[in-house]
């Protein structure tokens, strides 16, 4: 059984995934960021920088528990556990983890950073700033998903075949989509590519799940 602690972020989004793919038992434990529940001394011990997702397994290695934190941690973890979704030679294994890592380090932090920017009560000066440091944030988002979209017009998946790149990438490329920072029209590939994940019955059960507050258990 995997103990795993979440919110309706696209970080939590992607472990659910994952989990729902990988067919594992697990329990959804809702951490609510706005109330400061990830600042608990009871989550500190599943993960110290008070961060989700993160996960509990009670059935690690060597039928040991294991804490385990940072969506770049847990998807490979979970796709090691269950021998799926990581590649299946050395080849394939880089591919899919360098296909994740630009969505972790670049679309992601971008995405985030946008995000968090949005204009609130601000001076005219301070306005100006806003509006170039999103424009530039804007601009990157655009750079990261046309490199997506450029792999995805040659392939079906990331690391050509089904992974946790895939799954790293789905939930932000959603929320972009919906929050009308870009437009996936614009991109063929990426387009492509997001109905065909969309339509995934793992990836549907995922989502369901942070859309409905009965299905999510608070810590």
């Amino acid at each position: 059984m995997i103990d795993f602690y979440t919110f309706d972020t696209p970080n939590g989004k992607q472990v659910g995934i994952m989990l729902e793919e990988s067919g594992l038992d697990y329990t959804r434990r809702f951490v609510d960021l706005r109330k400061g529940e990830n600042r608990t001394p009871q989550f500190e011990k599943i993960s110290p920088d008070h961060t989700i997702p993160a996960i509990y397994d009670h059935d690690g290695p060597n039928g040991e528990a294991i804490r385990v934190f940072e969506a770049g941690a847990i998807l490979p973890y979970l796709g090691e556990k269950v021998g799926r979704y990581c590649g299946n030679n050395a080849v394939s294994r880089l591919e899919t983890t360098q296909w994740m890592m630009i969505v972790l380090t670049g679309l992601a932090p971008a995405s985030r950073e946008f995000f968090l920017l949005q204009p609130g009560d601000v001076s005219s000066t301070e306005s100006v700033e806003l509006s170039a440091d999103l424009g530039r944030l804007g601009s990157l988002i655009h750079r990261y998903v046309s490199v997506l979209d450029f792999r995805l017009r040659e392939f079906q998946f990331l690391a050509k075949s089904y992974s946790i790149a895939d799954m790293a990438a789905f939930p932000w490329i959603a929320k972009l989509e919906d929050l009308s920072v870009i437009s996936i029209e614009e991109f063929v590939g990426v387009r492509n590519w997001f109905t065909r994940m969309k339509r995934r019955p793992a990836v549907v059960r995922a989502m369901q799940c942070f859309e409905e507050a009965d299905n999510v258990r608070s810590l």
